[in-house]
């Protein structure tokens, strides 16, 4: 094959949707054109030798902030073993501030921005002249519906086995400075029909998980409508064979025509990620973040009281303006709305988003390296934010996998967040670890929190006996597996 498209993939269940969509658009060069996907953690020897074997003269990176690092290290020893291959780069990760990055520096060239057109064009460019001049390539925008579908791309195997990304659009309207589509100037929607019908085809060939990366799923209620009509239609036509939909919601935006409509799913088949990132007005605004903390709520507690969609909630720790006792307050109150999981981030500096501005004012501190964690700011200091990167990590292993369902409640008590962070440094002073810790262990340093509360050993036992015994993931005489979900929404559904 002439040209390549490759990137690294946090996990091999993650299918490359930027990649499909370039290698849809490659027109004429489409037949030279072939796809490698990898995944992190594998040998870069491997990596360049499969990549070579196909004596390549155009290889194309996808760069995003988990895989950038490990691609360094491809794109190097591939300009050493193999300097004639002209090496392209593009993503988000170098789309901003490609200056100081070593990998751009090797690179032969960069599209930044959008590249279903630039690439193409700069792939013809370079095998057929005139030669570019210039390194770095300013994506250009095309209209949306001169964009052709990736979905066909979509092989037998990445249907069996592998997460399929859609989207119904690009871009988002909002400004929250922590996110890169605060670059976007809105979103641009996709053909409604040209769309369903793409989902249509793959329904056909035995897609039945569906994730949809649209930032804002819910900003246009009549699209929402259609798009969750298609997979009730799925739904009644077959309730033996379910289908499952993933969508981003904007939080304080739930009328009662989409209300109507996501009551009609089933246990099971629909999971909403939600934004809240802060409950506190002043940090809100300091980042651009318009929302309606009330109404959010409120949406959020109808969600988990009157519909059966499994909620992932978003909360960022060390965001410029927010303390600890903002930031526990507001795990406080979402906790007490109750949402299946809360997924607890620690801030992140993508490049070229605008929250590097309030860098001197709150004293922000990020790792230079990926992903560029926030360290401390002028109101978290380094050891807590340490303190709030372990509790993320331990939330998620006791609260978020579902395997404590009913020991939760008891770990949390009347303050979840006090309660939660002293497990969580407790926990810590025994392991010295936050990865790696097997399951049994894990349980029975539960058991022992519980004990030191003042719960007797037998009730701690049988407390933490009862969640373990009945887990998803347990042999099959102990429990039965809940319908064809992805595994931790099975556990959700089985407490």
């Amino acid at each position: 094959m002439t040209i390549l498209l490759s990137t690294l993939n946090a996990r091999y269940a993650h299918a490359s949707l930027g990649l499909r969509y370039l290698l849809a658009n490659m027109g004429p060069l489409q037949e030279q054109t072939s796809l490698h996907e990898f995944v992190i953690g594998a040998k870069t020897t491997e990596i360049v030798e499969r990549l070579l074997a196909q004596s390549p003269r155009i290889i194309g990176f996808g760069i995003y902030i988990w895989n950038v690092e490990e691609t360094t290290k491809v794109v190097a020893m591939l300009k050493r073993i193999a300097p004639q291959v002209v090496i392209v780069l593009g993503g988000p990760e170098v789309s901003h501030e490609p200056g100081e990055q070593a990998i751009v520096q090797m690179a032969d060239y960069l599209v930044t921005g959008w590249g279903d057109v630039t690439f193409p064009k700069l792939c013809g460019e370079i095998l057929h002249g005139p030669k570019p001049l210039m390194k770095i390539h300013a994506g250009v925008q095309p209209p949306m519906a001169d964009i052709a579908m990736p979905y066909s791309l979509y092989t037998d195997n990445d249907i069996a086995n592998r997460t399929l990304y859609v989207e119904a659009s690009r871009g988002c309207p909002f400004k929250c400075e922590f996110c890169l589509s605060a670059l976007d100037k809105t979103a641009w929607p996709f053909g409604l029909d040209t769309f369903l019908g793409e989902l249509e085809t793959l329904h056909a060939r035995g897609a039945r998980l569906f994730k949809f990366v649209d930032r804002t799923f819910n900003l246009n209620i009549k699209t929402s409508l259609k798009i969750m009509q298609f997979f009730l239609d799925k739904l009644e036509a077959d309730p033996d064979d379910p289908v499952y939909a993933h969508f981003e919601l904007v939080p304080d935006h739930l009328p009662d025509a989409l209300k109507d409509g996501i009551r009609k799913f089933p246990p099971g088949a629909l999971q909403f990620e939600i934004g809240i990132q802060s409950f506190n007005p002043a940090v809100q605004a300091l980042v651009s973040r318009r929302q309606d903390n009330a109404k959010a709520a409120d949406n959020i507690r109808w969600l988990c009281e009157q519909s059966h969609a499994h909620l992932h909630v978003d909360l960022i720790a060390g965001l410029p303006g927010e303390d600890m006792d903002s930031f526990a307050r507001g795990f406080d109150q979402l906790v007490a709305l109750k949402p299946h999981e809360i997924q607890f981030g620690i801030l992140k500096r993508l490049r070229g988003t605008p929250i590097i501005r309030h860098t001197e004012e709150h004293g922000l501190v990020f790792d230079p390296y990926p992903p560029y964690t926030i360290l401390a700011t002028k109101l978290i200091d380094f050891p807590t934010m340490q303190r709030l990167v372990r509790f993320a990590r331990y939330w998620d292993l006791v609260a978020n996998s579902g395997r404590f369902a009913h020991t939760l409640a008891h770990v949390l008590g009347e303050s979840p967040f006090a309660n939660f962070m002293a497990f969580s440094d407790w926990i810590y002073a025994r392991t010295d670890a936050t990865h790696r810790i097997a399951l049994d262990r894990l349980a029975k340093l539960v058991a022992q929190w519980l004990e030191t509360c003042g719960m007797s050993r037998t009730d701690a036992a049988a407390l933490v006996g009862s969640d373990y015994a009945g887990r998803v993931d347990a042999p099959a005489e102990k429990a039965k597996p809940v319908a064809s979900v992805p595994q931790r929404q099975a556990r959700h559904l089985a407490a």
